[in-house]
């Protein structure tokens, strides 16, 4: 879950492939629930850039992700196929990728209530190897852009159970985005954006944003997350700052403020994104 996914979307969408018009590489580190032990944390490397004349594109991706004694790593490969139309291109992309899926059963902050449980494997480390694949629809218009995406479609077994017909699957995430930029003035944008992520037998998940933007060069939003605990206000409230710092750098940096039951046991999420045009 990235907060700032509108400086990343091809970790949520492969038809996104290729939309800069320069070779693209970006970088991304966050922190989530700083202070609560065992929080999630990801860091996010990938690289886009369109070739045969912006028809078609290329990207690729390495990401790390950690949550208690779960560490994943991530490789993966997309291909967009690009559709000219008058102001924009339609992207029909697709996503391969191998994941790295390891779990510490030694970790001494955890302790089985039972360990006859069918469900503890032995206590030790485990890891696999878990091939994907996943498709996705992208389109990018003159001030505004779509997007709709399983990156994931394999229900692969992540589970180390003692109990081999015991299986816990992987199922396929839903990733719907959109957005579009208005001209306040000649120095002044808003562009109010969306992400919804939808899991079968999960709550309505959703990202509402908005970003203002400043003679091209500063920026700063704010985002409400919906989800959080049953009967509560929502997940968090999120602030975005960035600039560009150059003709090729952006930086952007990103503070969620929880809002759920868990806001009394740790100090937000922070986000740091890096974007470097090549060209």
């Amino acid at each position: 879950m990235l907060t700032q996914f509108m400086y990343n979307k091809l970790s949520y969408n492969p038809g996104s492939a290729g939309s800069f018009e320069s070779p693209t590489l970006t970088v991304v580190d966050r922190h989530q629930w700083i202070g609560f032990d065992g929080a999630p944390t990801a860091q996010v490397l990938s690289y886009t850039q369109p070739i045969l004349n912006r028809r078609v594109g290329l990207g690729g991706a390495l990401a790390h992700q950690s949550i208690g004694i779960t560490r994943t790593v991530t490789l993966e490969g997309s291909y967009a196929y690009r559709i000219p139309f008058k102001r924009g291109y339609l992207g029909i992309g697709i996503q391969v990728s191998l994941r790295h899926f390891a779990q510490n059963w030694t970790d001494k902050s955890i302790v089985p209530a039972q360990t006859s449980d069918p469900l503890i494997p032995p206590l030790s480390e485990h890891n696999k190897f878990l091939p994907n694949f996943g498709f996705g629809l992208f389109y990018t218009g003159y001030k505004w852009f779509a997007g709709l995406a399983v990156p994931r479609l394999l229900g692969n077994n992540i589970s180390f159970a003692a109990v081999s017909s015991l299986k816990s699957r992987e199922v396929p995430h839903l990733n719907a985005m959109t957005g579009v930029t208005f001209e306040l003035n000649d120095n002044l944008d808003i562009t109010p954006q969306i992400l919804v992520r939808y899991v079968k037998g999960a709550p309505f998940d959703a990202d509402v944003n908005g970003t203002l933007c400043y003679k091209n060069k500063f920026y700063g939003g704010l985002t409400y997350r919906t989800g959080g605990n049953k009967g509560g206000v929502g997940e968090s409230a999120d602030v975005l700052f960035g600039l560009q710092a150059s003709k090729k750098l952006f930086v952007g940096l990103s503070y969620d403020l929880n809002l759920s039951r868990l806001r009394t046991q740790q100090a937000g999420s922070a986000e740091l994104a890096l974007r470097w045009w090549l060209f």
